[in-house]
């Protein structure tokens, strides 16, 4: 049974009846993705109980269509936990991607990169996480669901895929892990060298509570970050939102390789 018959009627109806077999949350600058798929854009005003994405750089549209042949779900915007305090902001969303009938889930952001090695403009698939603000979206879930195992959140078969294809594109593709700061307010140069020394590669605001839910939910998921700029303290570069947007679109023309070229390699 569907978690939510209403909504997924009001979606099917728009879009088709199809299931759709894999999902894409699109970060800051990367919404230009949305617009490649051949479906149809349905604005999150018009799914009640959808999030108002409030960051600029977002494009708050769910578009279901096909992309390089393989029917996809796009979400245009997320929402932040630092915009509402809610770190389940996303949930609707993902139970409605699965009840659209998606197997999978790739998430993508924009993130500062702590590793000299990895400049602004690379790109990161990430292999583990670290919840650095203490939140969890499953607080609150009354069944023993909430219990979720995360020893492989992001999961080996897709990974493999993403590396795959970005090694047929001759795109260089760092692996690291990914560290969840609450934000608004970037991070402090003793916090970025804090969760360097516990192991982080880059740093951002988002993605680690779609990761749980998503797992929550059992799609499989994968993710990857855009690097807009180097962490707190490790270069000259002056952080800020307008900083990421104008980085963001060097990195997406890369992920936007490996992404295409992962879908044509699914059929």
């Amino acid at each position: 049974m569907p978690r939510n018959p209403e909504l997924l009627s009001l979606i099917r109806a728009r879009a088709g009846t199809d299931p759709v077999r894999i999902g894409l949350i699109l970060g800051s600058g990367l919404g230009h993705i949305a617009g490649a798929v051949d479906g149809v854009a349905i604005p999150y005003g018009d799914l009640p109980g959808f999030p108002h994405a409030g960051v600029s750089g977002h494009d708050p549209n769910l578009v279901i269509g096909d992309l390089e042949g393989v029917r996809v779900a796009v979400f245009g915007g997320r929402a932040h936990y630092y915009e509402k305090g809610d770190p389940a902001a996303m949930r609707l969303p993902l139970e409605v991607l699965q009840d659209l009938g998606a197997e999978a889930l790739i998430a993508t952001n924009a993130a500062g990169s702590l590793d000299p090695a990895m400049p602004t403009g690379s790109i990161m698939c990430l292999s583990d996480h670290i919840s650095f603000s203490g939140l969890n979206p499953l607080i609150g879930e009354a069944t023993d669901a909430r219990f979720v195992p995360m020893t492989e959140a992001y999961d080996p078969a897709l990974r493999a895929r993403l590396r795959a294809a970005a090694d047929a594109e001759a795109v260089k593709m760092f692996d690291g892990v990914y560290a969840w700061f609450s934000g608004p307010s970037f991070e402090t140069p003793a916090e970025i060298r804090a969760i360097r020394i516990l192991g982080a590669d880059a740093v951002g605001m988002s993605t680690v509570p779609e990761v749980i839910l998503a797992r929550f939910l059992g799609l499989r998921v994968a993710a990857i970050s855009t690097v807009t700029n180097m962490a707190a303290g490790l270069s000259d570069e002056a952080i800020s939102h307008d900083h990421t947007k104008a980085m963001a679109p060097i990195g997406a023309v890369k992920l936007e390789k490996v992404l295409r070229r992962t879908l044509r390699e699914m059929h």
